[in-house]
């Protein structure tokens, strides 16, 4: 190891030439690090960082209507405020650029005031001079298998999509899972240089059943051995043009075909590497290197077998760097398991992070895909693009959410619930169609971001900014739709919004919503009387209308309100031009200074306005706010309205509710429209009643996602 490191040495030079660390590229946010914790194993380096962010949000303020005629005023003013946002960063590297990183990490770090380094994994003791030789900071040894079980169980709670199936030849390869709300039991099949495997029982119960010393070390070496290729990459690209055929002996080389009785195939491995010992010729490297991957992968897929049912688990779970998102890898791995078992196939974990020892249940957190790389192929084949980057570092970076989030209690099945209608990933045609709707639509979005900040001059030059990153994701995408995680309309939304925020337009439609709510106010009443002088059934011909159309919920008649006990759940932060829970607070206060209906109603609590934790278009039911939550739980909701085309046909249209529920949108896009079989400007009425339950009375508390 003593050459590797003068190795370093002498090539640091050049090695700062061959690869580029841009702060904000890579170790992003670095000056404002408060906690800083690094895992060394046998080949990767994976460091992990606490920062503050600062940066845009749009605040509202209600003026004060009382001391004089105010009709011509706005309903409340709008001021860009900053705020400080907690960030966790998380880069993989390979260890032959430690020494760069740290020199990088050394130069850029500014207002840090930690004096320690959390530090884990075998390579933790040979580094730890150097990192305090660079850093100047001390290191403190955490234990390697307690940050990594901690580290599993955190993105298992806070990614959605963080484990996948890996189906060979499907049309997604990649099939991305709902974590389970409950995640225990599994077990951990965690490869690195050699395996290791953890039973997981809670977040603080686990224990080591088992392991090898054949890992992805073995393969490293091994390989460089039989190809001379050093690079761990470099071996997988091998590996994935290679024939092992060549190489290893199957069952018909013995047999002259299939084994039928003992029900093995002709194709089947009998022995790895079995021809080489007569064959008088030279292998390839290609072929060597495929069937040493065969070899150590059939062999993990067999140990992860006998150790889940030698424990009776039915979540196996593979992580470590000798999986890296590889396709011939987890192909092998998959077919041994579906060899040897009739389990559940295994699961792929797309980050594998230790932990930086915070409070997992405190607050949620959420993934900022502005700042993470994705899941990057190792083919070069695939993405040509990212192919100079992703095979030396992979980032990922998660938000702390300002509130908890938890499961709508009122799913019927929370493990089965698939918030999103169509998985952009498996279905090609809606693929194509919705990424080149979000391209054509980005200079509509930047002209927007512009015009919503027309006293700063700089605004046009990040708008540009945001142009160029959003489309960088669009045409990531296009090549590999799994990149990062189950690819919807939602995420695409989501990242848009995720990228407009990281060049500090926060609320680009803002000035539309209050001009809009200014126009609506002032026809309140009006709409209020022209309510009650319609017969009861037009009445509910007009709220259906109305509600469609954008409107007030119907608050007209006072027989149906006086029975209403209503919860109005609104985002908890902008998107697009949808009203936030602080719009729809002062909007409400207004609406009750004019109406007693409306004033009786917030001040007996029957007209509740709570958060719903969302800062989308879209809603995903299993992470709504815990307040929200509780008061459906309390107020015994019996009735559910999903409104809008984001929320309830992007997301939601399949939903199974343990309580009566109605999905209504206008459908605006004319190839959604045909895909339902519709037409443009089609309305969706989707009311439901679990199967059993009968349906009931006026007797309900609806909660309105506005």
């Amino acid at each position: 190891m003593a050459a590797e490191s003068e190795r370093v040495d002498r090539s640091s030079h050049s090695m700062d030439k061959s690869i580029t660390l841009p702060p904000n590229e890579i170790f992003r946010n670095l000056e404002n690090a408060k906690r800083f914790a690094i895992d060394i194993g046998g080949s990767l380096t994976k460091l992990a960082y606490y920062s503050t962010v600062q940066h845009k949000v749009a605040k509202v303020r209600s003026f004060d209507h009382t001391a004089k005629d105010t009709e011509d005023d706005p309903l409340y003013e709008i001021s860009m405020q900053e705020e400080i946002l907690a960030r966790l960063h998380f880069i993989k590297f390979e260890n032959a650029y430690i020494e760069t990183c740290l020199d990088f990490i050394k130069d850029h770090l500014v207002n840090t005031d930690t004096k320690v380094i959390k530090a884990t994994g075998g390579g933790a003791h040979k580094f730890k001079d150097l990192i305090e030789k660079k850093l100047k900071l001390r290191v403190d040894k955490e234990d390697e298998m307690t940050c990594l079980i901690k580290g599993c169980n955190f993105v298992l709670r806070n990614i959605p999509h963080e484990a996948f199936v890996y189906v060979k030849h499907a049309d997604s390869e990649f099939r991305f899972q709902n974590t389970h709300p409950d995640i225990f039991p599994y077990l951990l099949i965690n490869i690195g240089s050699g395996v290791s495997i953890i039973k997981v029982e809670s977040e603080d119960t686990f224990e080591r059943v088992g392991g090898s010393s054949i890992g992805g070390g073995t393969f490293w070496g091994l390989g460089a051995l039989l190809t001379k290729t050093k690079r761990f990459d470099e071996l997988l690209q091998l590996a994935s043009k290679g024939q092992h055929t060549s190489v290893d002996m199957l069952v018909k080389d013995i047999y002259g075909g299939s084994y039928v009785s003992l029900g093995l195939t002709g194709d089947l491995i009998a022995s790895s590497f079995g021809k080489s010992a007569t064959a008088d010729k030279e292998f390839s490297k290609e072929d060597m290197a495929k069937s040493l991957l065969h070899m150590i992968s059939n062999d993990i897929g067999q140990l992860a077998c006998l150790y889940a049912r030698l424990h009776n688990l039915t979540r196996v779970y593979f992580g470590g760097f000798f999986i890296r998102g590889h396709p011939v890898t987890m192909h092998t791995i998959t077919y041994s398991i579906n060899f040897f078992t009739k389990a559940s196939p295994p699961m792929y974990l797309l980050n594998k992070h230790f932990f930086l020892n915070l409070d997992p249940n405190q607050y949620s957190w959420g993934e900022n895909y502005a700042g993470s790389s994705g899941l990057m192929s190792t083919s070069p084949d695939l993405n040509p693009m990212q192919r100079a980057r992703s095979g030396t570092f992979d980032m990922l970076e998660m938000d702390r959410l300002e509130r908890q989030l938890v499961n709508l209690p009122l799913l019927q099945d929370p493990s089965s619930y698939i918030p999103d209608t169509v998985d952009l990933s498996e279905d090609a045609l809606a693929r194509e169609y919705w990424l080149y709707c979000f391209e054509e639509a980005l200079d509509g979005v930047v002209k927007r971001a512009v015009a919503s900040q027309p006293d700063l001059p700089e605004a046009a030059e990040r708008a540009e900014k945001f142009r160029h990153k959003y489309l960088h994701k669009l045409q990531t995408l296009r090549h590999q739709p799994f990149a990062y995680g189950s690819l919807t309309v939602r995420s695409l939304l989501d990242t848009r919004e995720h990228c407009l925020n990281e060049f500090n337009f926060p609320d680009p439609y803002s000035k539309i919503k209050q001009r809009e709510n200014d126009m609506a106010l002032k026809y309140f009443q009006k709409a209020v009387k022209s309510l009650e002088e319609l017969s009861w059934e037009q009445r509910q011909f007009a709220l259906v209308r109305g509600l469609l159309a954008g409107n007030v919920f119907d608050w007209g008649a006072k027989a149906v309100s006086e029975n209403l006990c209503v919860v109005l759940a609104s985002n908890s932060s902008p998107a697009l031009n949808d009203v936030t829970n602080n719009e729809l607070q002062i909007l409400t206060e207004r609406i009750a200074a004019m109406d007693p209906v409306i004033q009786s109603a917030v001040k007996e609590d029957r007209l509740t306005l709570v958060q719903s934790g969302s800062s989308s278009p879209c809603l995903d039911l299993s992470r709504l706010d815990k307040v929200l939550a509780g008061v459906v739980r309390e107020r015994h909701t019996d009735l559910v309205i999903i409104e809008g085309m984001g929320r309830a046909i992007h997301t939601n249209y399949y939903a199974l509710l343990s309580c009566e529920s109605l999905k209504m949108a206008v459908i605006k896009n004319s190839w959604l429209a045909d895909r339902l079989g519709g037409k443009l400007f089609s309305v969706v009425f989707k009311y439901e009643v679990p199967l059993d339950k009968k349906p009931t009375t006026l007797d309900h508390v609806p909660v309105t996602p506005s």
